[in-house]
């Protein structure tokens, strides 16, 4: 009898012990810091590499228009007219050649819009032996995240007639576009931060994708010369 109540003293203590211990306690706040921890490195990676690839882009797209706006038109389709080289007579004929586009309505022609996507019928000539989109490309690329490519540039050439005069070079609106695949997250945010203590997070988790705005830029051409220096 003895021996059975000195056991059940024994649990009892035991049992006690256990309750107070902070042993466990520490494991648990232990896990919460670690998760915290792996949240907030994890969430600087991922948004910084976002931060670094939008900014790089951004620069990329001003990079592209600046050389596009001072060499021949990005691309030459069979079914298309090609830029002009000046600015052609329009529906007015009552000013000189030298008048501005805009001293009135219809001085310089409008030969409508041209429209190049990078790497469609990008041909090189005598006066363009590269191709223009492919320089532009050769000098951006390396700027853009993996698995880019030429047919996400697009040049538009688009005539306003408050650039330029009646027989001097044609100088349309120069607009370039980076259309480039969405983002993909390599951290499980979601997951970390519902370990952190989060309830439904709703971050992102690894493989999971956020698409990128439109990168455009548009700069007026300056007289489309030839030539290696524009």
């Amino acid at each position: 009898m003895k021996r059975a109540q000195h056991i059940r003293a024994q649990l009892r203590h035991l049992r006690v012990k256990l309750m107070r211990s902070e042993d466990a306690g520490v494991l648990v706040e232990f896990g919460i810091v670690v998760s915290l921890f792996l949240f907030l490195f994890m969430s600087l990676l991922d948004f910084g590499r976002l931060s670094f690839s939008v900014v790089n882009a951004q620069k990329a797209a001003q990079m592209a228009a600046r050389i596009a706006v001072v060499r021949p038109a990005a691309c030459n389709y069979a079914d298309k007219t090609p830029l002009p080289l000046i600015h052609q007579r329009g529906s007015d004929t009552s000013l000189r050649f030298g008048a501005a586009c805009d001293a009135a309505t219809g001085v310089c022609d409008d030969p409508g819009d041209l429209v190049c996507v990078g790497g469609v019928e990008n041909l090189a000539t005598d006066q363009d032996p590269i191709g223009t989109s492919d320089e532009i490309w050769g000098r951006i690329s390396p700027l853009l995240p993996p698995g880019a490519t030429i047919a996400n540039l697009q040049i538009t050439y688009e005539f306003d007639e408050e650039l330029g005069f009646l027989g001097g070079p044609y100088t349309p609106m120069v607009t370039v576009e980076l259309d480039l695949a969405d983002f993909e997250f390599v951290s499980p945010l979601g997951a970390l931060a519902n370990a952190a203590g989060a309830t439904n997070s709703t971050l992102p988790n690894a493989g999971e994708t956020l698409g990128y705005s439109s990168f455009s830029v548009s700069l007026p051409a300056e007289d489309l010369a030839l030539g290696e220096s524009g």
